[in-house]
C-alpha cells in the first residue's frame, strides 16, 4: 500500500519518553508536568462525576464553557465573542491545528511554518495535497520578515505561528505583531492559524496575542490549550477562536472527527474557570525555570534564554561534537536524563548542537536531573 505520509515514523517524544522508561533516566524530553492537580478541579471531577454530565456534549462544546471561554477571552485580550459563533472546543490543540488545516488549506495551496516547529504542523498539510513552506526563525528564534514576505504569495493559504514558541521558549515583541498584521493587509487571501497553547506561561516579557488585534482577528484562528494551562494534558482539551466565516468551514470538519469532547472534561472545567486565576499561571514557572537555572549553573550547558513556555534550550557544543539526536539519546544512556533534540524541529534537519529540557516538574526532580547534568 502506497503511503500518504511516508517519511513520517514514531515521533521523537515517543522514542525519547519510551528510552527514558527503558533506562530509568529522569524523563525531561516530552512536555507533560508530573506534579498533581489541582485539589479544586480534582474536587470537581467528583462533583460532577455525580451529575447527569455523562451523554454527548453539543459540538462545539457545552454552553457554560463556551461562555467562560468568551470570559477569558474578554477579560486577557479585550476581545469580545460571540460563544456559539466563535468558540470550538476541540480534543486538545493538535485535533484544533489538524482540523483547522483540514477545512481551510486546498490541494496545491502552501502553507508557511516557522521553523524550528512543532512537528503535528507538516503532516494535516501533506494530508490536503498541500506544500509545507518551512521558513526558518532567527537566531532569537523570532520570525525572519524579511524571508517570509519574500516567500509568501497569491498560492499561500495559511500562515502558522506559534507564540509563546516551543521548543525555543521565545515570545514575541509587539513589533512581530504588527508585522504579521502587515503581511495579512498584504495577501487578502492569508489567513493565520496561531498556535498559542503557552500563551499563560510567560515571564518577563508580555504576551502578545493574535486576539488583541482587531486587524488580525478576521483572518485568524487562535489555538488554546487547556491542558498546557491547567497541568492536565492527558484530558485532551483545548479550543478554537475564529471569526464566524471561519469557524463555520472548521466546525464542519470537527463534526465528523470527534463531534464533540468529552462532557466530564468541559462540565469540570467550566467551573474551574470561575475558581482559578490564570494569570498565576506565569509566577508559578518562573519559580520553576529560575530553579532549573540556577541549579545548572555549575553545568557544561549553555542555557539560552526563556521568556515563556515550560522548556529550557541548551547547547551542548562545550561537551561533544556528536549529532544533537546521538548526543540525546547517550545521555539517557549514560547520564540518566532523557532531553529532546532541536534538529527534529527543522524542516531540513539543521543541527546546531541544541536540546530542549521540560522543567514542568517537582522540585525534586529537577534536583536529582540537574545533579545529573551537572556531573557531565
Amino acid at each position: 500500500m502506497l503511503s500518504k505520509l511516508p517519511d513520517v515514523g514514531t515521533t521523537i517524544f515517543t522514542t525519547m519518553s519510551k528510552m527514558a522508561g527503558d533506562y530509568n533516566a529522569i524523563n525531561l524530553s516530552q512536555g507533560f508536568p508530573n506534579f498533581p492537580t489541582d485539589e479544586i478541579l480534582i474536587d470537581l471531577i467528583r462533583k460532577n462525576a455525580g451529575a447527569n454530565i455523562h451523554q454527548y456534549a453539543p459540538m462545539a462544546g457545552l454552553p457554560s464553557l463556551l461562555e467562560g471561554i468568551s470570559n477569558l477571552v474578554h477579560k486577557c485580550y479585550t476581545r469580545d465573542l460571540n460563544p456559539i459563533e466563535n468558540i470550538l472546543v476541540t480534543a486538545g490543540a493538535t485535533q484544533a491545528i489538524f482540523t483547522t488545516i483540514q477545512a481551510l488549506v486546498h490541494k496545491d495551496d502552501e502553507v508557511i511554518i516557522l521553523d524550528p516547529s512543532y512537528d503535528c504542523y507538516e503532516a494535516p498539510i501533506i494530508l490536503a495535497g498541500a506544500k509545507p513552506i518551512r521558513i526558518p526563525l532567527n537566531a532569537l528564534f523570532l520570525p525572519d520578515w524579511e524571508n517570509i514576505f519574500k516567500q509568501t504569495n497569491d498560492k499561500t493559504r495559511l500562515i502558522i505561528t506559534n507564540n509563546p514558541h516551543n521548543p525555543s521558549g521565545s515570545v514575541w515583541t509587539e513589533h512581530d505583531l504588527r508585522l504579521l498584521e502587515k503581511l495579512i493587509l498584504k495577501h487578502p487571501n492569508l489567513a493565520v492559524l496561531s498556535d498559542e497553547v503557552y500563551e499563560f506561561i510567560t515571564f518577563e516579557k508580555a504576551h502578545f496575542s493574535v486576539n488583541s488585534s482587531e486587524i488580525l482577528r478576521d483572518r485568524s484562528v487562535v489555538v488554546s490549550s487547556f491542558g498546557k494551562t491547567f497541568h492536565i494534558t492527558g484530558w485532551k482539551i483545548g479550543y478554537i477562536i475564529a471569526s464566524e466565516t471561519l469557524m463555520i468551514e472548521i466546525k464542519k470538519v470537527h463534526q465528523f472527527l470527534v463531534f464533540c469532547v468529552n462532557s466530564l472534561a468541559q462540565a469540570c472545567i467550566s467551573d474551574y474557570l470561575k475558581v482559578t486565576k490564570v494569570e498565576s499561571l506565569g509566577v508559578f514557572y518562573k519559580i520553576k525555570r529560575d530553579f532549573f537555572r540556577e541549579k545548572m549553573k555549575s553545568s557544561r550547558f549553555e542555557l539560552f534564554p526563556c521568556d515563556g513556555t515550560y522548556f529550557q534550550i541548551a547547547s551542548y557544543k562545550s561537551i561533544s561534537i556528536e549529532s544533537d539526536l546521538d548526543f540525546s539519546k547517550r545521555l539517557v544512556k549514560e547520564f540518566g536524563v532523557a532531553a529532546i533534540p532541536l534538529s527534529v524541529f527543522n524542516g531540513n534537519q539543521d543541527d546546531q548542537k541544541l536540546i530542549r529540557f521540560c522543567f514542568a516538574k517537582d522540585e525534586q526532580t529537577l534536583i536529582s536531573a540537574t545533579e545529573r547534568l551537572c556531573k557531565i
